[in-house]
């Protein structure tokens, strides 16, 4: 009796275990229109806003909130969303606006939808604490669009011997001055010689080598030069007449990845789809950056309505207003960095 009466004590020493409650997702998500024609008008404005009600999970913790993008063939299936893209929204939040330009991308890039083409991409609010919740699914129709080309005068071409200028690729200036910037790839074996010419031919202003790093208008001037192939991010600056060339590889880094803020985790560089990936675990309760070289010289945040943009670039002022990339969620991600529209940089994360 006295172990038994030990034992009983003991028991009722030890911590309540806490037991969180059945969930349901409350209200009706809804979004502020069931119809969205892109265009270059309204690619830099909201074109749909998204709201919900909150999700209680019986306890006192922040209730991280994502968006899923899918098609309805996919959510009819044997295995529903399992395709559907997540876009992060964030920790207790309500409410999303969508830019055009990024439901363009989710269109195209993530779903397959054709350009000029009217489909439905159905949509729904993801809810996660230490499990997921689901809201209603609504249907929107979307008619995506091409962008079209960056005005002449915004753009350079970066052309080399046998290749089509036409068809190469671009360096931007995203706020219509004189400073360009972008990415190229340099196949092995790839010819290193470049030069930059204004419109897509050799008759208008071509860009050769100056000379310590400078540009010359002069067309008789040489090729600038590569150091090797590779992937490179290339600049030009009209103000000063100089360039740079530098030479890539990218990461993720942060404690919701697996070398936490300690040890970077790389990507891999596909040239046919022009694409960064990775794939690892990833835990919610941490964050990342993407990174260029294993250091702070250049790497990328994301803004209030998740758009990436350079935190630290030499090129360009320090953005300490920009945030660091999170999970909706722990498991298996493939994440992806795109880089190759320039001034149109994105990512995707795809839980497995």
């Amino acid at each position: 009796m006295f172990f038994a009466f030990i034992l009983f004590a003991s028991c009722n020493d030890q911590a309540v275990i806490t037991r969180l409650g059945t969930l349901n997702f409350p209200g009706t998500f809804k979004g502020s229109t069931n119809s969205v024609v892109i265009t270059a008008t309204n690619d830099s404005l909201p074109v749909v806003t998204f709201n919900w009600a909150p999700v209680s999970y019986g306890i006192k913790a922040a209730v991280t909130y994502s968006l899923q993008f899918d098609i309805p063939s996919d959510t009819a299936s044997t295995t529903p969303w399992s395709k559907a893209t997540d876009i992060p929204v964030g920790d207790d939040l309500l409410t999303f606006s969508m830019l055009g330009v990024d439901l363009n991308n989710i269109a195209i890039n993530s779903l397959g939808l054709s350009p000029g083409v009217v489909a439905e991409v159905v949509v729904r609010v993801k809810s996660y604490v230490d499990r997921p919740a689901y809201s209603n699914a609504i249907t929107l129709s979307v008619n995506p669009y091409v962008p079209p080309a960056i005005v002449v005068g915004q753009v350079l071409w970066v052309t080399s011997p046998g290749w089509n200028i036409a068809a190469s690729p671009t360096i931007v200036s995203v706020d219509s001055g004189k400073l360009y910037e972008g990415y190229v790839y340099i196949p092995a074996g790839g010819s290193t010689e470049i030069k930059y010419t204004s419109n897509p031919d050799l008759t208008h202003i071509v860009y050769g080598d100056g000379g310590a790093g400078l540009l010359s208008k002069d067309k008789t001037a040489g090729y600038l030069n590569l150091p090797s192939d590779g992937y490179y991010e290339l600049s030009a600056n009209l103000n000063d007449m100089s360039w740079t060339a530098t030479k890539i590889t990218w990461s993720i880094l942060g404690d919701a990845s697996p070398g936490l803020w300690a040890t970077d985790t790389p990507l891999t560089y596909d040239p046919t789809t022009k694409v960064w990936t990775v794939t690892c675990a990833m835990i919610t309760a941490g964050s990342f950056k993407f990174r260029a070289n294993n250091a702070w010289k250049i790497d990328f945040g994301i803004d209030a309505n998740g758009k990436l943009g350079y935190v630290d670039n030499p090129l360009y002022p320090y953005n300490g207003k920009l945030s660091n990339l999170t999970v909706p969620s722990d498991g298996n991600y493939t994440i992806t960095l795109d880089l190759h529209v320039p001034g149109q940089y994105s990512y995707k994360l795809k839980k497995n």
